[in-house]
Protein backbone atom coordinates (compact mmCIF):
# COMPACT_ATOMS: atom_id res chain seq x y z
CA UNK A 1 0.00 0.00 0.00
CA UNK A 2 3.05 2.46 1.00
CA UNK A 3 6.93 2.16 0.11
CA UNK A 4 9.22 0.78 2.68
CA UNK A 5 11.46 3.72 2.69
CA UNK A 6 8.63 6.28 3.19
CA UNK A 7 7.49 4.35 6.00
CA UNK A 8 10.24 3.87 7.70
CA UNK A 9 11.13 7.54 7.67
CA UNK A 10 7.83 9.01 9.20
CA UNK A 11 8.16 6.09 11.87
CA UNK A 12 11.86 7.30 12.76
CA UNK A 13 10.28 10.81 12.72
CA UNK A 14 8.11 10.10 15.27
CA UNK A 15 10.59 8.79 17.35
CA UNK A 16 12.27 12.66 17.51
CA UNK A 17 10.86 12.60 20.95
CA UNK A 18 12.38 9.92 22.28
CA UNK A 19 9.82 7.38 21.95
CA UNK A 20 11.12 3.77 22.56
CA UNK A 21 8.17 2.49 19.79
CA UNK A 22 6.30 3.75 17.04
CA UNK A 23 3.75 2.09 14.72
CA UNK A 24 1.80 3.09 11.26
CA UNK A 25 -1.31 1.51 10.99
CA UNK A 26 -2.76 2.65 6.97
CA UNK A 27 -6.51 1.65 6.07
CA UNK A 28 -8.36 1.46 2.71
CA UNK A 29 -12.02 0.61 3.35
CA UNK A 30 -14.59 -0.17 1.16
CA UNK A 31 -18.31 -0.75 2.49
CA UNK A 32 -22.01 -1.34 1.49
CA UNK A 33 -25.05 -1.33 2.44
CA UNK A 34 -28.87 -2.14 1.89
CA UNK A 35 -31.90 -1.41 3.86
CA UNK A 36 -35.34 -2.78 2.88
CA UNK A 37 -38.27 -1.66 4.43
CA UNK A 38 -41.21 -4.47 3.07
CA UNK A 39 -38.97 -5.57 0.46
CA UNK A 40 -38.87 -2.25 -0.73
CA UNK A 41 -35.72 -0.15 -0.97
CA UNK A 42 -35.24 2.14 1.78
CA UNK A 43 -31.73 3.23 1.25
CA UNK A 44 -28.73 2.18 -0.31
CA UNK A 45 -25.33 3.65 0.07
CA UNK A 46 -21.57 2.88 0.31
CA UNK A 47 -18.00 4.54 0.95
CA UNK A 48 -14.44 4.14 0.76
CA UNK A 49 -12.32 5.32 4.13
CA UNK A 50 -8.93 5.82 3.31
CA UNK A 51 -6.49 7.35 6.17
CA UNK A 52 -3.46 6.20 9.03
CA UNK A 53 -2.68 6.74 12.26
CA UNK A 54 0.56 6.65 14.47
CA UNK A 55 1.47 5.42 17.12
CA UNK A 56 4.10 6.42 19.86
CA UNK A 57 4.66 4.85 23.36
CA UNK A 58 6.67 6.52 25.67
CA UNK A 59 7.25 3.88 28.18
CA UNK A 60 3.18 3.11 28.66
CA UNK A 61 2.45 6.96 27.66
CA UNK A 62 0.53 6.74 24.63
CA UNK A 63 0.36 9.22 22.03
CA UNK A 64 -1.41 8.76 18.60
CA UNK A 65 -2.48 11.04 15.30
CA UNK A 66 -4.22 10.32 12.50
CA UNK A 67 -4.90 11.78 9.00
CA UNK A 68 -6.17 10.99 5.91
CA UNK A 69 -3.53 12.34 3.75
CA UNK A 70 -0.90 9.31 3.36
CA UNK A 71 1.06 11.37 0.73
CA UNK A 72 4.88 11.94 2.39
CA UNK A 73 3.98 15.37 3.56
CA UNK A 74 0.50 14.23 5.55
CA UNK A 75 2.40 11.56 7.26
CA UNK A 76 5.44 13.47 7.97
CA UNK A 77 3.16 15.85 9.67
CA UNK A 78 1.58 13.24 12.04
CA UNK A 79 4.53 11.79 12.68
CA UNK A 80 6.21 15.08 13.70
CA UNK A 81 2.75 16.01 15.87
CA UNK A 82 3.36 12.94 17.74
CA UNK A 83 7.24 13.88 18.02
CA UNK A 84 6.40 17.24 19.35
CA UNK A 85 3.50 15.66 21.75
CA UNK A 86 6.13 13.67 23.70
CA UNK A 87 8.05 16.81 24.40
CA UNK A 88 10.22 17.14 21.32
CA UNK A 89 10.60 21.48 21.10
CA UNK A 90 13.54 21.42 18.24
CA UNK A 91 12.84 21.62 14.72
CA UNK A 92 12.14 18.06 13.30
CA UNK A 93 14.93 16.81 10.81
CA UNK A 94 14.03 13.76 8.57
CA UNK A 95 17.17 14.17 6.74
CA UNK A 96 18.83 10.58 7.48
CA UNK A 97 15.81 9.42 8.81
CA UNK A 98 14.67 5.95 7.92
CA UNK A 99 17.08 2.76 7.30
CA UNK A 100 14.53 0.25 8.85
CA UNK A 101 14.93 -3.12 7.47
CA UNK A 102 11.53 -3.97 7.86
CA UNK A 103 10.49 -8.34 7.44
CA UNK A 104 7.76 -8.82 6.26
CA UNK A 105 4.80 -11.50 7.71
CA UNK A 106 2.60 -13.38 5.68
CA UNK A 107 -0.56 -13.75 7.55
CA UNK A 108 -2.52 -17.21 7.56
CA UNK A 109 -5.92 -16.67 5.62
CA UNK A 110 -9.09 -17.29 7.91
CA UNK A 111 -10.88 -15.45 5.92
CA UNK A 112 -12.85 -17.63 3.35
CA UNK A 113 -13.84 -15.55 0.90
CA UNK A 114 -14.79 -17.65 -2.45
CA UNK A 115 -17.55 -14.68 -4.30
CA UNK A 116 -15.61 -11.42 -2.70
CA UNK A 117 -18.22 -8.55 -2.25
CA UNK A 118 -16.37 -6.04 -4.15
CA UNK A 119 -16.94 -8.07 -7.41
CA UNK A 120 -20.52 -8.57 -6.61
CA UNK A 121 -23.35 -7.14 -8.33
CA UNK A 122 -25.30 -4.90 -5.63
CA UNK A 123 -28.62 -6.14 -7.57
CA UNK A 124 -27.17 -9.81 -6.25
CA UNK A 125 -26.93 -8.71 -2.20
CA UNK A 126 -29.93 -6.33 -3.27
CA UNK A 127 -31.63 -10.45 -3.85
CA UNK A 128 -30.42 -11.92 -1.17
CA UNK A 129 -32.23 -9.65 1.30
CA UNK A 130 -35.69 -9.45 -0.86
CA UNK A 131 -35.38 -13.27 0.01
CA UNK A 132 -34.96 -12.66 3.67
CA UNK A 133 -37.55 -10.10 3.58
CA UNK A 134 -40.43 -12.67 2.09
CA UNK A 135 -39.41 -14.92 4.38
CA UNK A 136 -40.08 -13.15 7.36
CA UNK A 137 -43.33 -12.15 6.17
CA UNK A 138 -45.00 -14.98 7.30
CA UNK A 139 -48.13 -15.61 11.00
CA UNK A 140 -49.05 -11.96 12.15
CA UNK A 141 -45.87 -10.04 11.12
CA UNK A 142 -46.90 -6.97 9.16
CA UNK A 143 -43.55 -5.14 8.83
CA UNK A 144 -40.20 -6.64 8.15
CA UNK A 145 -36.84 -4.57 8.29
CA UNK A 146 -33.64 -6.50 6.31
CA UNK A 147 -30.39 -4.41 6.17
CA UNK A 148 -27.54 -6.00 4.31
CA UNK A 149 -23.98 -4.95 5.50
CA UNK A 150 -20.76 -5.86 3.62
CA UNK A 151 -17.11 -4.19 4.18
CA UNK A 152 -13.50 -4.74 2.80
CA UNK A 153 -10.88 -3.75 5.00
CA UNK A 154 -7.33 -3.88 3.37
CA UNK A 155 -4.44 -2.87 6.07
CA UNK A 156 -0.82 -2.10 6.79
CA UNK A 157 0.79 -2.53 10.02
CA UNK A 158 4.42 -1.58 10.03
CA UNK A 159 6.24 -0.65 13.50
CA UNK A 160 10.05 0.52 14.50
CA UNK A 161 10.89 -2.69 15.57
CA UNK A 162 11.01 -3.83 11.76
CA UNK A 163 7.45 -5.41 11.22
CA UNK A 164 5.64 -5.35 7.90
CA UNK A 165 2.47 -6.75 7.43
CA UNK A 166 -0.51 -6.31 5.13
CA UNK A 167 -3.82 -7.76 5.32
CA UNK A 168 -7.15 -7.86 3.76
CA UNK A 169 -10.25 -8.35 6.38
CA UNK A 170 -14.03 -9.67 4.55
CA UNK A 171 -17.16 -9.11 5.96
CA UNK A 172 -20.59 -10.18 5.46
CA UNK A 173 -23.61 -9.63 7.22
CA UNK A 174 -27.89 -9.91 6.76
CA UNK A 175 -29.72 -8.37 9.80
CA UNK A 176 -33.63 -9.07 9.84
CA UNK A 177 -36.03 -7.50 12.39
CA UNK A 178 -40.06 -8.65 12.04
CA UNK A 179 -42.48 -7.00 14.24
CA UNK A 180 -45.49 -9.00 14.73
CA UNK A 181 -49.28 -6.80 14.83
CA UNK A 182 -52.37 -7.77 15.73
CA UNK A 183 -55.19 -5.29 17.21
CA UNK A 184 -53.12 -4.27 21.09
CA UNK A 185 -50.58 -6.47 20.40
CA UNK A 186 -47.06 -6.34 19.04
CA UNK A 187 -43.80 -8.34 19.28
CA UNK A 188 -40.03 -7.94 17.85
CA UNK A 189 -38.19 -10.86 16.61
CA UNK A 190 -34.78 -10.24 15.00
CA UNK A 191 -32.36 -12.30 13.52
CA UNK A 192 -28.34 -10.93 12.40
CA UNK A 193 -25.88 -13.54 10.93
CA UNK A 194 -22.72 -12.38 9.59
CA UNK A 195 -19.24 -14.12 9.11
CA UNK A 196 -15.21 -13.15 7.85
CA UNK A 197 -16.70 -14.38 4.54
CA UNK A 198 -18.21 -13.40 0.78
CA UNK A 199 -21.15 -13.58 -0.46
CA UNK A 200 -20.98 -17.59 -0.26
CA UNK A 201 -22.36 -17.11 3.30
CA UNK A 202 -25.59 -16.89 1.88
CA UNK A 203 -25.38 -19.71 -0.30
CA UNK A 204 -28.69 -22.38 -0.51
CA UNK A 205 -31.53 -20.78 1.52
CA UNK A 206 -29.78 -18.59 4.16
CA UNK A 207 -31.54 -15.71 3.73
CA UNK A 208 -34.72 -17.06 4.01
CA UNK A 209 -33.83 -19.11 7.34
CA UNK A 210 -32.46 -15.67 9.05
CA UNK A 211 -36.39 -14.21 7.96
CA UNK A 212 -37.89 -17.40 9.28
CA UNK A 213 -36.02 -17.26 12.53
CA UNK A 214 -36.57 -13.13 12.89
CA UNK A 215 -40.59 -14.28 12.33
CA UNK A 216 -40.73 -17.59 14.56
CA UNK A 217 -39.69 -15.08 17.47
CA UNK A 218 -41.91 -12.30 16.85
CA UNK A 219 -45.06 -14.83 16.22
CA UNK A 220 -44.11 -16.99 19.90
CA UNK A 221 -43.94 -13.57 21.72
CA UNK A 222 -47.25 -11.72 20.49
CA UNK A 223 -49.28 -13.42 22.74
CA UNK A 224 -47.31 -13.95 25.52
CA UNK A 225 -48.02 -13.00 29.10
CA UNK A 226 -45.43 -10.94 31.21
CA UNK A 227 -42.56 -12.62 33.24
CA UNK A 228 -42.41 -13.03 36.79
CA UNK A 229 -40.13 -11.55 38.77
CA UNK A 230 -38.14 -12.91 41.62
CA UNK A 231 -34.47 -14.96 42.31
CA UNK A 232 -34.88 -18.52 40.19
CA UNK A 233 -33.64 -20.63 38.37
CA UNK A 234 -32.73 -19.93 34.68
CA UNK A 235 -31.24 -21.60 31.90
CA UNK A 236 -30.28 -19.60 28.92
CA UNK A 237 -30.17 -20.33 25.07
CA UNK A 238 -26.64 -21.05 23.10
CA UNK A 239 -25.03 -18.49 20.16
CA UNK A 240 -26.36 -14.87 21.16
CA UNK A 241 -27.36 -15.85 24.85
CA UNK A 242 -23.38 -15.80 24.78
CA UNK A 243 -23.62 -11.89 25.02
CA UNK A 244 -24.22 -12.00 28.94
CA UNK A 245 -20.50 -13.40 28.93
CA UNK A 246 -19.03 -11.69 26.80
CA UNK A 247 -20.43 -8.09 28.50
CA UNK A 248 -20.28 -9.02 31.72
CA UNK A 249 -17.29 -11.40 31.90
CA UNK A 250 -15.52 -10.68 28.93
CA UNK A 251 -14.42 -6.64 28.72
CA UNK A 252 -13.37 -7.10 32.67
CA UNK A 253 -10.68 -9.86 31.54
CA UNK A 254 -9.18 -7.22 29.01
CA UNK A 255 -6.01 -5.58 30.43
CA UNK A 256 -7.76 -2.69 29.23
CA UNK A 257 -9.57 -2.47 32.95
CA UNK A 258 -6.82 -5.07 34.31
CA UNK A 259 -4.05 -2.60 33.81
CA UNK A 260 -6.12 0.08 35.99
CA UNK A 261 -6.89 -2.64 38.68
CA UNK A 262 -10.68 -1.90 37.35
CA UNK A 263 -11.66 -5.33 37.32
CA UNK A 264 -12.81 -8.00 39.97
CA UNK A 265 -10.48 -10.51 38.45
CA UNK A 266 -7.69 -8.51 38.88
CA UNK A 267 -3.81 -10.52 39.76
CA UNK A 268 -6.18 -13.57 39.74
CA UNK A 269 -4.71 -15.59 37.58
CA UNK A 270 -4.43 -19.15 38.53
CA UNK A 271 -7.23 -18.82 41.26
CA UNK A 272 -11.07 -20.42 41.02
CA UNK A 273 -13.65 -17.66 39.60
CA UNK A 274 -16.17 -19.78 38.10
CA UNK A 275 -18.28 -23.46 38.78
CA UNK A 276 -15.65 -26.09 37.80
CA UNK A 277 -18.39 -26.83 34.69
CA UNK A 278 -17.00 -23.79 33.06
CA UNK A 279 -14.32 -23.01 30.44
CA UNK A 280 -14.23 -20.04 28.39
CA UNK A 281 -12.00 -19.12 25.52
CA UNK A 282 -11.60 -15.55 23.40
CA UNK A 283 -10.10 -17.26 20.04
CA UNK A 284 -9.65 -15.16 16.77
CA UNK A 285 -8.78 -18.16 14.67
CA UNK A 286 -11.64 -19.99 13.61
CA UNK A 287 -11.63 -19.89 9.43
CA UNK A 288 -14.60 -17.65 8.08
CA UNK A 289 -15.95 -16.49 11.92
CA UNK A 290 -17.07 -13.03 12.19
CA UNK A 291 -14.73 -12.44 15.09
CA UNK A 292 -12.03 -14.21 13.68
CA UNK A 293 -8.27 -11.77 12.60
CA UNK A 294 -5.55 -12.89 10.51
CA UNK A 295 -3.69 -10.56 12.67
CA UNK A 296 -4.92 -8.05 15.35
CA UNK A 297 -4.25 -4.12 15.04
CA UNK A 298 -0.44 -4.31 16.14
CA UNK A 299 0.14 -6.95 13.09
CA UNK A 300 0.34 -9.67 15.96
CA UNK A 301 -1.03 -13.09 14.71
CA UNK A 302 -4.48 -14.06 16.08
CA UNK A 303 -4.55 -17.18 18.23
CA UNK A 304 -7.39 -19.02 20.98
CA UNK A 305 -6.33 -17.97 24.24
CA UNK A 306 -7.70 -19.99 27.06
CA UNK A 307 -9.41 -17.60 30.10
CA UNK A 308 -10.88 -20.04 31.90
CA UNK A 309 -10.26 -23.94 32.60
CA UNK A 310 -12.69 -25.63 34.54
CA UNK A 311 -13.43 -22.71 36.69
CA UNK A 312 -9.71 -21.73 36.43
CA UNK A 313 -8.77 -18.21 35.31
CA UNK A 314 -5.87 -18.76 32.72
CA UNK A 315 -5.44 -15.80 31.20
CA UNK A 316 -6.48 -12.17 29.89
CA UNK A 317 -6.50 -10.79 26.77
CA UNK A 318 -3.70 -8.57 26.25
CA UNK A 319 -2.29 -6.18 23.62
CA UNK A 320 1.01 -4.31 23.45
CA UNK A 321 0.20 -1.59 26.26
CA UNK A 322 -0.95 -4.10 28.11
CA UNK A 323 1.70 -6.35 28.06
CA UNK A 324 4.10 -3.54 28.98
CA UNK A 325 1.57 -2.49 32.27
CA UNK A 326 1.22 -5.72 33.57
CA UNK A 327 3.59 -8.25 32.65
CA UNK A 328 1.43 -10.76 31.14
CA UNK A 329 2.17 -12.13 27.44
CA UNK A 330 -0.11 -10.08 24.17
CA UNK A 331 -2.49 -12.87 22.95
CA UNK A 332 -2.98 -10.88 19.68
CA UNK A 333 -5.94 -8.73 20.95
CA UNK A 334 -5.11 -5.49 19.96
CA UNK A 335 -7.74 -4.30 18.10
CA UNK A 336 -9.68 -0.84 16.94
CA UNK A 337 -12.38 0.04 14.74
CA UNK A 338 -10.31 1.95 12.22
CA UNK A 339 -7.52 4.37 11.62
CA UNK A 340 -8.70 7.10 13.80
CA UNK A 341 -8.14 5.08 16.85
CA UNK A 342 -5.47 3.55 18.98
CA UNK A 343 -5.63 -0.06 19.33
CA UNK A 344 -6.67 -1.42 22.83
CA UNK A 345 -7.26 -5.14 24.17
CA UNK A 346 -10.12 -6.27 22.51
CA UNK A 347 -12.37 -9.58 22.50
CA UNK A 348 -12.32 -11.77 19.24
CA UNK A 349 -14.52 -14.64 19.41
CA UNK A 350 -15.53 -15.29 23.08
CA UNK A 351 -17.33 -18.26 24.03
CA UNK A 352 -17.80 -20.49 27.01
CA UNK A 353 -16.84 -24.28 25.95
CA UNK A 354 -18.94 -27.43 25.76
CA UNK A 355 -19.91 -29.58 28.97
CA UNK A 356 -21.50 -32.95 28.99
CA UNK A 357 -25.05 -31.73 29.29
CA UNK A 358 -27.95 -31.68 27.03
CA UNK A 359 -30.45 -28.75 26.85
CA UNK A 360 -33.17 -31.55 27.93
CA UNK A 361 -31.11 -32.57 30.83
CA UNK A 362 -30.37 -28.84 31.94
CA UNK A 363 -34.20 -28.00 32.12
CA UNK A 364 -35.02 -31.38 33.77
CA UNK A 365 -33.76 -29.90 36.99
CA UNK A 366 -35.54 -26.99 37.41
CA UNK A 367 -38.96 -27.30 39.04
CA UNK A 368 -39.69 -23.41 38.29
CA UNK A 369 -38.07 -21.18 36.66
CA UNK A 370 -37.08 -19.38 33.29
CA UNK A 371 -35.70 -20.51 29.38
CA UNK A 372 -34.22 -17.50 27.77
CA UNK A 373 -33.82 -18.48 24.67
CA UNK A 374 -32.67 -15.71 23.10
CA UNK A 375 -31.25 -12.40 24.40
CA UNK A 376 -31.24 -8.84 23.88
CA UNK A 377 -29.30 -5.77 24.53
CA UNK A 378 -28.48 -4.48 28.30
CA UNK A 379 -26.12 -2.40 30.29
CA UNK A 380 -23.05 -3.05 32.48
CA UNK A 381 -21.18 -1.44 35.28
CA UNK A 382 -17.01 -1.35 34.17
CA UNK A 383 -15.01 -2.82 36.41
CA UNK A 384 -17.84 -4.66 38.94
CA UNK A 385 -19.91 -6.96 36.00
CA UNK A 386 -23.11 -5.64 37.39
CA UNK A 387 -25.62 -6.33 34.69
CA UNK A 388 -28.99 -5.94 33.48
CA UNK A 389 -30.04 -7.88 29.98
CA UNK A 390 -33.42 -8.00 28.40
CA UNK A 391 -34.78 -11.54 27.18
CA UNK A 392 -35.99 -11.50 23.34
CA UNK A 393 -37.39 -14.82 23.86
CA UNK A 394 -38.12 -16.75 27.14
CA UNK A 395 -40.95 -18.89 28.97
CA UNK A 396 -41.49 -21.03 32.11
CA UNK A 397 -39.99 -23.59 32.90
CA UNK A 398 -42.37 -26.24 35.00
CA UNK A 399 -41.45 -29.77 36.27
CA UNK A 400 -38.56 -29.63 33.80
CA UNK A 401 -40.70 -28.80 30.41
CA UNK A 402 -41.36 -25.48 28.53
CA UNK A 403 -44.05 -24.29 29.09
CA UNK A 404 -45.96 -20.86 28.14
CA UNK A 405 -44.03 -17.67 26.68
CA UNK A 406 -43.73 -14.91 28.19
CA UNK A 407 -42.85 -10.91 28.05
CA UNK A 408 -41.01 -8.15 29.84
CA UNK A 409 -38.08 -10.35 31.37
CA UNK A 410 -34.88 -8.82 32.37
CA UNK A 411 -31.74 -10.68 34.17
CA UNK A 412 -30.16 -8.67 36.75
CA UNK A 413 -26.62 -10.18 38.20
CA UNK A 414 -23.16 -9.65 38.45
CA UNK A 415 -20.56 -11.83 36.32
CA UNK A 416 -18.11 -12.85 39.25
CA UNK A 417 -20.97 -14.16 41.13
CA UNK A 418 -23.17 -15.61 38.56
CA UNK A 419 -19.70 -17.65 37.06
CA UNK A 420 -20.13 -19.79 40.25
CA UNK A 421 -23.85 -20.31 39.74
CA UNK A 422 -23.28 -21.92 36.21
CA UNK A 423 -23.94 -25.45 37.31
CA UNK A 424 -24.58 -27.23 34.15
CA UNK A 425 -23.18 -26.74 30.43
CA UNK A 426 -24.69 -28.25 27.66
CA UNK A 427 -22.95 -29.79 24.20
CA UNK A 428 -24.67 -27.55 21.95
CA UNK A 429 -21.85 -24.84 21.14
CA UNK A 430 -23.22 -22.21 18.85
CA UNK A 431 -21.99 -18.69 18.04
CA UNK A 432 -23.77 -15.24 18.02
CA UNK A 433 -22.40 -11.93 16.01
CA UNK A 434 -22.27 -8.86 17.34
CA UNK A 435 -21.08 -5.17 17.03
CA UNK A 436 -18.66 -4.55 20.45
CA UNK A 437 -17.88 -1.55 21.08
CA UNK A 438 -15.17 0.19 23.55
CA UNK A 439 -12.21 2.08 23.94
CA UNK A 440 -10.64 2.00 20.38
CA UNK A 441 -14.45 1.81 18.64
CA UNK A 442 -17.12 -0.34 17.23
CA UNK A 443 -15.61 -4.13 16.26
CA UNK A 444 -16.73 -7.25 14.90
CA UNK A 445 -16.91 -9.82 17.46
CA UNK A 446 -18.66 -13.52 18.47
CA UNK A 447 -20.49 -14.38 21.14
CA UNK A 448 -21.73 -17.83 22.14
CA UNK A 449 -22.23 -20.42 24.26
CA UNK A 450 -24.12 -24.08 24.67
CA UNK A 451 -27.16 -24.04 26.81
CA UNK A 452 -26.50 -23.10 30.33
CA UNK A 453 -27.71 -23.69 33.55
CA UNK A 454 -27.70 -20.57 36.49
CA UNK A 455 -28.84 -21.99 38.90
CA UNK A 456 -29.90 -18.91 41.01
CA UNK A 457 -30.22 -15.10 39.34
CA UNK A 458 -32.59 -12.41 39.85
CA UNK A 459 -35.37 -11.95 36.82
CA UNK A 460 -37.21 -8.58 36.90
CA UNK A 461 -40.61 -8.88 35.34
CA UNK A 462 -44.21 -7.11 35.94
CA UNK A 463 -45.86 -9.94 36.82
Amino acid sequence: MLEQNMVSEVLQIARAGGAEFTDLFVEDRVNSQLHLLNGAVKDANGGNDFGAGIRALYGTKVIYAFTNDVSRDGLKSIAEAVARAGGFAGVVDSSGAGGLDFRVATPRKLYKVEQHPLESQRLEKLALAKRAAAAAKVGHVKTVDVRYFDWVQKVLIANSDGLWVEDERVYSRLAVNAIAEDGSHRANGGFNPGAGMGLEFFAGDAPEQAGIEAARIANAMLYAGFSPSGTIPVVIGNAFGGVIFHEACGHILETTAIEKNASVFADKIGQKIAHESLSAVDDGTIPGAWGSINVDDEGMASERTVLIENGVLKNYMVDKVGEMKTGYARTGSGRKQDYTYAPASRMRSTFITEGPETPESLLKQVKFGLYAKSMGGGSVTPGTGDYNFTVNEGYIVRDGEICEPVRGAALVGNGARDLMNIVGVAADLAQGQGMCGSVSGSIPTDVGQPHILISEITVGGRA
